[in-house]
């Protein structure tokens, strides 16, 4: 027995000691979150999300190449206001839609953003979220090939731009210089702020393309690479075409992911990233020159001691900066903390208003606990900085979620997955757009900060990736009809304009924030008393404001009373409709009101 004790039982026990010492410090069970790190400026910011390449091409002459993107014979820009799903003809070389469709380039640039910063300012943003902008090959620029400059067709002169980096030794901070696509951006951050628009930009620490300046190395140079190290290589070999074998994000080889270091990233990577952050947020030493702060994409994917350090290096700069993290479960709960990010993408309460408005698989109760449940989570600072989306790059357009009521959020949304084109491509029909704006109402009333997905205001639609990336749809172009269809399906034929009802729409419900404060800053209580399974309502409040909030998702209207006693509120007050002007006197403790279907009131 003893021999076996010592055999067996010592060994693993031992064993589990070192596993605790080795793993207590990167526990997150002692991490603080108190709040106090989340910039007051980012507890009531509407946020716009820009994809650079589709948004507006206010230079025609930087756009890409088909030598720098790698494209195909007959490969020429594509024409911004086409039919969406018609293939031109070198699209159809390659055969079906989707084969072609991420190699298309539409132009969009930063002259464009500067160029419709105003119409930014007239639907209420204050502040811009920007997908990655560091120059790279695809549409999306998550294959970084430099993250020290911005995309050079992303600026006005490409060729000069490259020519300033082939001077740089890349690894060599010292050796960094200005390009005219980096200084433009420097021009945006300017005419930005003059604005009093906030911007914050894409890091991507995790992988880079294989055109990134150290991969590119090890590809010429093999083993004797300086930069071998950085990537998970797991063998050099001549029967690879590469020359050696490699890890790629989840297993795609376009996008080679870095060496992590226990439960941090390769030392010379992370000095590297830690150059490019100050970089972006003090421009030649000015932090008001700079970035306001970072959203980080599969922030999950790098380990607790690399995002603390990250962290503690951001906060050393700015200490006013902002940083949000891409997690779309409870994992949230890990990285959002004094010493980690102030906030996240908030997708766990997206698919909590998907299921109530738009699936209508969950009743009130269920719906209120749900939001409750993510409240619990952090103190209120973090939950008013969460950026509260419907949709993005990474989903179906909010438009499309609703044309396809009964699908399950990010999982019925890609049509290249669905062969039996079981997803509706059309446009929304007008009683479709109401639900459209309810859910949209929830979201500028609700608590955290709300953000659009560009062209969302305009009236745009799409599934998943890559039909969420369609160009702008401006008001000032004639776009062609839609007419094609991705699978080769008789569709109708939706013409395609700028809506400039559902922008108002949108436009009122910035005005709407900024007019009643308490949607800003005030706690949530939700409304729990028996209103029906349709009808939704809740209050913002502080100590000296109060707004109630009564949403109806029905088809039909209805007749609705608030008991205000149970949840203390001024029974002596007139409360006035934002939306329609009208009072409601609450003298006998009461407010009586009728909501048409799928409309809200904003009771102030």
């Amino acid at each position: 027995m003893k021999e076996m004790l010592i055999r067996y039982i010592v060994p693993v026990l031992l064993l589990a000691v070192v596993i605790f010492i080795w793993w207590k410090p990167f526990s997150t069970e002692d991490k603080i979150t108190t709040g106090d790190n989340v910039p007051e400026w980012a507890q009531n910011v509407i946020w716009y999300q820009i994809f650079p390449e589709r948004f507006r091409d206010g230079d025609p002459s930087n756009n890409p190449t088909a030598e720098r993107i790698n494209a195909p014979e007959g490969w020429h820009i594509t024409s911004w206001t086409k039919d969406w799903y018609a293939q031109d003809d070198w699209e159809k070389e390659r055969g079906y839609f989707y084969r072609s469709a991420t190699t298309r380039r539409y132009g969009g640039d930063l002259q464009g953003v500067i160029d419709k910063l105003d119409y930014l300012q007239e639907l209420g943003i204050t502040g811009i979220y920007f997908n990655p902008i560091f120059d790279a090959v695809s549409l999306h620029k998550y294959d970084a090939s430099h993250y020290h400059h911005i995309d050079r067709h992303f600026g006005p002169d490409p060729e000069g731009d490259w020519e300033i980096m082939m001077q740089e030794d890349p690894n060599d901070p010292s050796t960094w210089q200005w390009t005219s696509a980096d200084l433009l951006f420097l021009e945006l951050l300017e005419k930005a702020k003059d604005r009093n628009i906030r911007v914050i930009i894409d890091g991507v620490w995790n992988h880079t393309g294989r055109d990134f300046w150290a991969f590119r190395d090890i590809i010429e140079s093999g083993e004797n690479s300086a930069f071998k190290d950085w990537y998970k290589i797991t063998e050099f070999s001549d029967e690879f075409s590469d020359g050696f074998d490699y890890e790629g994000w989840w297993g795609y080889r376009g996008l080679p992911e870095f060496t992590e270091v226990g439960d941090d990233i390769h030392p010379e990577v992370k000095a590297h990233i830690f150059a490019v952050t100050e970089r972006w947020m003090a421009p030649n030493g000015d932090v008001s020159k700079g970035i306001d702060g970072w959203r980080l994409d599969v922030t999950e994917e790098l380990g607790y001691t690399f995002w603390r350090d990250w962290h503690t290096h951001v906060r050393s700069i700015n200490p006013e900066a902002y940083t949000v993290a891409e997690i779309w479960d409870d994992k949230a709960r890990d990285f959002v903390a004094d010493d980690m990010f102030n906030a996240v993408m908030n997708y766990r309460w997206t698919y909590a208003t998907h299921d109530f408005f738009i699936n209508k698989n969950i009743q009130p109760d269920e719906f209120a606990r749900r939001l409750n449940a993510l409240l619990d989570d952090f103190p209120m600072e973090m939950n008013l900085s969460m950026q509260n989306l419907m949709d993005s790059h990474d989903t179906e357009r909010l438009a499309s979620m609703v044309v396809n009521r009964n699908k399950d959020f990010k999982e019925d949304s890609k049509i290249r997955e669905a062969q039996d084109g079981g997803y509706d491509v059309r446009k929304p029909t007008a009683e479709e757009r109401e639900l459209q704006k309810l859910v949209n109402l929830f979201q500028f009333t609700y608590l955290g900060s709300p953000m659009i997905y560009y062209g969302t205001e305009a009236g745009m639609w799409g599934a998943d990736d890559p039909d969420d990336r369609k160009p702008m749809m401006w008001y000032d172009k004639e776009f062609e009809s839609e007419v094609s269809h991705p699978l080769g399906h008789e569709r109708p034929a939706d013409s395609l304009y700028f809506d400039w009802d559902l922008f108002n729409y949108y436009s009122s419900l910035s005005t709407m924030r900024q007019s009643i404060p308490v949607l800003g800053s005030g706690d949530f209580t939700a409304i729990t008393q028996n209103l029906g399974d349709d009808i939704f309502a809740f209050i913002r409040h502080t100590d000296d404001a109060t707004a109630i909030v009564i949403l109806n998702r029905s088809t039909s209207s209805k007749q609705i009373e608030i008991d205000l006693a149970p949840y203390q509120l001024p029974i002596s007050e007139v409360y006035i409709d934002f939306f329609s002007g009208n009072s409601y006197s609450a003298a006998d403790g009461r407010i009586r009101l009728s909501l048409e279907a799928k409309t809200g009131a904003v009771l102030y």
